[in-house]
């Protein structure tokens, strides 16, 4: 069987490895005669998965022991809304800046629950990179400030975490688990499943324990932060077999050292693709190189007529998923933890293969 290589920037590739105990255990899980998405929520054997699930992922972010973790579903577009709904009143502020496609829509859901402060804009910049710290407008009032870590559309990353005087609250949808993160600032994480935690239907919500005892009550009750965190994040049935390959997904991370170990793999990855892209005459990123994604490496042809007959051989190659997203156009390669370097060196190879024929 040949095997493609998925730069799809979500659902995303997961690990082969993980892909192929699922398989093994899809009929018979843990010898019960029966498949794990069959089982109930409520079943002891499912809970053990869930409590082991959730100490690994401890484990995994070293996170303290003030933050509670929390499995939900809706994605990271409905933490857009439920972030405002659960922290804010509809009288109180929030910064939020904009720096690509999804953080331009949660300002858009944010706006119609709470008082939104749109600190500054990377489109003042073609989305080519970040607003500079000493440039963003701050509002005194505001009760926290939200960022998306890394723009899967535009290829825009943070390298550092922002420094301002206010709690932190970010989606990480596509680069939780690439890296160790500091929880110092932040007073809320969330992430949507589908890139490096496992399939789509999961969200994980990352919150001071403190949050919950200061939540608005607006938000419905199967997506109130306390009351999740109460029922153990089954406030109804949750989307068990995306929990249980999430939980595949974190012991293969475990398995491969860790965060830090996974850092070191995503840069080397992500710089052989950036070297291969700078060094071309055919092929051009235009993010500033302060800013460039290690998870979302967009750039484009020199020859835009060029770009359909890149994508059709790209394809033929089994290199699947680059056509970049429909706000952007160009190529998106997407090289989450699960795609090897080998998959990053087999794209470079057919670049340039097709910079030497056209």
């Amino acid at each position: 069987m040949n095997t493609a290589w998925n730069f799809s920037a979500g659902p995303a590739m997961l690990p082969r490895e993980v892909l192929e105990q699922a398989q093994a255990e899809l009929l018979d899980w843990h010898g019960l005669g029966v498949s794990v998405m069959e089982i109930s929520h409520r079943s002891s054997e499912f809970e053990a998965l869930t409590q082991e699930t959730m100490r690994n992922l401890r484990t995994l972010l070293a996170l303290p022991e003030d933050f509670e973790i929390i499995f939900t579903t809706g994605g990271a577009q409905a933490q857009f809304a439920l972030a405002p709904m659960n922290l804010l009143t509809e009288n109180e502020v929030a910064d939020y800046l904009v720096t690509g496609w999804w953080s331009q829509l949660a300002v858009r859901e944010a706006s119609r629950f709470a008082k939104v402060n749109v600190v500054a804009d990377s489109a003042d910049f073609n989305f080519r990179k970040i607003p500079d710290p000493s440039q963003w407008q701050l509002n005194p009032q505001a009760r926290y400030f939200h960022y998306v870590s890394n723009e899967t559309v535009h290829g825009i990353q943070f390298k550092t975490i922002p420094h301002v005087d206010k709690p932190l609250i970010a989606d990480m949808s596509s680069d939780f688990l690439s890296k160790p993160l500091d929880f110092e600032r932040f007073g809320l994480i969330y992430a949507g499943a589908q890139k490096n935690i496992g399939p789509a239907g999961l969200t994980l919500v990352i919150v001071r324990r403190d949050y919950l005892k200061h939540l608005t009550g607006r938000a419905p009750k199967v997506f109130d932060y306390a009351a999740i965190s109460q029922a153990f994040s089954s406030p109804n049935t949750p989307p068990t077999f995306s929990w249980y390959l999430a939980g595949l997904v974190f012991k293969w991370l475990l398995k491969q050292g860790g965060l830090s170990a996974i850092e070191k793999i995503n840069e080397e990855k992500a710089s052989l693709l950036y070297q291969a892209i700078d060094h071309s005459s055919l092929y051009h990123c235009p993010i500033d190189p302060s800013c460039r994604s290690t998870m979302n490496v967009v750039f484009d042809l020199q020859d835009s007529t060029l770009l359909p007959r890149f994508l059709e051989q790209a394809r033929q190659h089994g290199l699947m998923g680059l056509k970049g997203h429909k706000v952007r156009g160009g190529v998106r390669a997407s090289i989450y933890n699960a795609m090897p370097v080998t998959g990053i060196r087999s794209l470079i190879n057919f670049m340039k293969e097709f910079e030497y024929a056209n």
